[in-house]
């Protein structure tokens, strides 16, 4: 591939997925400002202590989805086409068994979810509600990601941003009909989203209409070994958005304990803005992953370097403009969400705003790299760097700081979890390029 050439070609992928990203952040930040204008401080606490259960559904998808087009494409690269169609038919078949699982949940565990996420009499019935809806809409949650990412894969990134903004764009319509002429509250902000993926299906079947699909289903021959790798790649992906939503549930019950039900719907504001930045971001790794892909299949690890470093490059520019963003108009963009007008609201979530954010520049770093190794089958080094941002440090940084600085710890401990993790992230960076170089020179 010549050099302008791929960088077209990544201009196109990374542009389209970012629009196609933002569009589907708009699912949860929709959501976010209905509710808060329609329902109050109770219907964003509600929302908050109920979201991260969707952060485990879309995880699923995105690692059954991510997982399978990743192995999907290098196997079109290798013109192994037998084994991509295997791969397809394998991940529907996953999909399917894991969203039969999330859809009885809802049947049965909603009220016993509730009550483990810790909402209190105020807001339990409007969390069971949420939580309950968005669990029996998982099949259509998941199947969406996984045809999202394969669609993208198959060649067609514009059809797959073309599906997920109608879909979100239904998503903010739906809300308002449902919350304000329909009256339905919590009930109503729920269906709307629900109704998202379904739409957004509706418009990916043109891949198939049109015939320009490379992939199908095909009898099934079960391959355990084949099964494993690509959800081995899709893992990342999976923790990435379960860590998103393990981080609310811990952070939930440490501003409980510090300032309340107020300090969950300010800290509602803040987590729900993030998911949009990271989406961004998301955007651009995901948008690098099909050509990625292809290249390491080919063999190409000039053009693979190459689409790193646009990758990089484009992610600075944008955390830039995102942090200079919050920085200066904090005050409005958290008064978006405080239809009340309470001031503590409004004091809490502006702080946090400006303190959180200063993570940006290392999250896009850490997302970028975490796919970038999915792409070119470094499952590993992709996991670890999810699972320190996720887990490992995230989660003791923020009881630690909380309990040293109160507010702000719990603020801090996000870029400097982020931080940690870029620097252990670069420094396998610069090793894989050091043993590339010695290698050659041998």
């Amino acid at each position: 591939m010549k050099s302008k050439e791929l960088l077209k070609e990544f201009i196109q992928y990374v542009s389209l997925n970012i629009l196609g990203m933002l569009g589907l952040s708009c699912y949860i930040l929709a959501d976010t400002f209905f509710v808060s204008n329609g329902l109050g401080a109770n219907g964003l606490t509600a929302l908050n202590l109920a979201i991260p259960i969707y952060s485990f559904i879309h995880g699923s998808g995105l690692m059954l989805g991510m997982g399978g087009a990743t192995k999907y494409s290098i196997f079109r690269g290798q013109k192994e086409y037998q084994n991509a169609n295997k791969i397809f038919t394998n991940v529907i078949c996953f999909t399917a068994v894991l969203a039969v699982l999330y859809t009885l949940t809802g049947v049965f565990l909603s009220e016993q979810l509730t009550s483990v996420l810790r909402a209190n009499s105020e807001v339990f019935d409007m969390t069971k509600t949420y939580l309950q809806v968005i669990l029996l809409f998982a099949p259509a949650f998941m199947m969406n990601d996984v045809l999202i990412c394969f669609v993208r894969n198959d060649g067609s990134p514009k059809l797959s941003m073309t599906a997920m903004l109608i879909g979100s764009l239904s998503n903010i319509a739906l809300d308002y009909i449902f919350i304000f002429p329909l009256q339905m509250g919590i009930l109503g902000a729920v269906l709307a989203t629900g109704l998202a993926p379904i739409i957004s299906m509706c418009i990916l079947t043109k891949h198939w209409i049109t015939k320009q699909n490379n992939f199908h289903l095909i009898k099934l021959n079960f391959s355990p070994a084949l099964s494993i790798n690509a959800i081995s790649l899709g893992i990342p992906s999976f923790i990435t958005e379960v860590a998103s939503g393990i981080v609310i549930i811990v952070f939930n019950f440490i501003i409980l304990r510090l300032q309340g039900n107020i300090g969950i719907a300010a800290y509602g504001i803040v987590a729900n803005l993030s998911l949009v930045v990271t989406s961004i971001y998301t955007g651009i790794a995901q948008g690098t992953q099909p050509i990625t892909s292809r290249a390491y299949g080919y063999g190409k690890k000039d053009d693979v370097k190459k689409i790193l470093k646009y990758a990089i490059i484009t992610m600075l520019l944008i955390s830039v403009c995102i942090y200079f963003m919050f920085l200066s108009c904090a005050n409005p963009i958290a008064g978006l969400f405080n239809s009340e007008q309470n001031a503590e609201l409004q004091q809490i979530a502006v702080t946090g705003l400006k303190l959180y954010f200063t993570a940006i520049p290392f999250v896009g770093f850490n997302v970028i790299l975490s796919i970038y190794f999915t792409s070119t089958e470094k499952a590993l080094p992709a996991q670890v760097i999810s699972l320190l941002r996720g887990f490992f440090l995230m989660i003791p940084m923020a009881f630690f700081l909380s309990y040293v600085w109160g507010m702000t710890g719990v603020w801090l401990s996000y870029p400097i979890t982020e931080i940690i993790v870029f620097i252990i992230g670069g420094q396998q960076i610069c090793s894989e390029n050091y043993a590339e170089k010695d290698k050659n020179y041998h």
